[in-house]
């Protein structure tokens, strides 16, 4: 069956005939079909197709003046012939080179100026590989990085400028650390921060401004210590405290 799109148009805009092209044999070995599985075609099922049938043909194509046929053939030449492509202008195309090369070859890819790049590239490197991008300027980057790096390695990012990426960090560093993220601005981060700190310094966000905070207290902290919290400004929290000190030993279930 054809592509449901019937033009068969190339890169620069202009009709696509098989009598001018340098594949007419395909055709006639079913390796190549208009509107369908043509690597002049300007849409790229049909070049994904046309390499998919006929990947021995890649390598013709790495200098190819259109980027969607360099990109796509980079799927499928030699990997040694991959590496010119990790400086081209086109980020699809360094991209596709990059996840078939071994990592050592890709390093400099972290300071890509694309962000989609650098998001892929940090997606597959590991712990020392992506110390460099702790920093990078864009948010969902260093997301990334605070997802995949060592908890160890994550102290620099303790006070990452977005919120997103501390509650990430929140969530994995070493427990001795989250002490010094209690007083984080957002409460989402220093909600991520009592779910994990043990009974012991819970008290210290007994007075926290956010009742998803005090919540978190009023269900774990000591019995000892929910006095105050029974009189909370919020229902919710006042019920928790209330029912633990009316059933000492009970932890309540996170309120629907």
């Amino acid at each position: 069956m054809t592509d449901t799109i019937d033009e068969a148009i190339d890169w620069r805009g202009n009709q696509v005939h098989c009598g001018e092209c340098d594949h007419e044999a395909l055709a006639a070995r079913g390796k190549c079909e208009i509107r369908r599985a043509c690597v002049h075609d300007r849409y790229a099922r049909r070049i994904d197709r046309f390499f998919n049938w006929n990947p021995g043909l890649a390598n013709d194509y790495l200098s190819h003046p259109h980027f969607e046929v360099r990109a796509i053939a980079a799927k499928h030449a030699d990997v040694f012939r991959l590496p010119p492509l990790l400086r081209d202008s086109e980020e699809t195309v360094r991209w596709n080179a990059a996840r078939r090369l071994p990592k050592r070859m890709i390093l400099d890819l972290r300071n890509d100026p694309h962000r989609e790049v650098r998001i892929r590239i940090a997606n597959l490197l590991d712990d020392g590989e992506l110390g460099p991008m702790i920093a990078d300027p864009d948010y969902y980057v260093r997301l990334v990085v605070a997802r995949k790096i060592a908890p160890a390695l994550l102290g620099r990012m303790m006070r990452d400028a977005e919120t997103e990426v501390r509650r990430v960090v929140a969530r994995r560093i070493p427990a001795e650390w989250l002490p010094s993220m209690m007083d984080d601005v957002e409460p989402e981060v220093r909600f991520e921060v009592a779910q994990r700190l043990g009974p012991d310094l819970l008290p210290r966000l007994a007075d926290d401004e956010d009742w998803r905070v005090r919540y978190e207290v009023a269900n774990r902290v000591a019995e000892d210590r929910l006095g105050p919290l029974a009189e909370d400004s919020d229902d919710l929290v006042r019920e928790v405290a209330r029912k633990r000190l009316s059933t000492p030993g009970q932890k309540q279930e996170w309120p629907i």
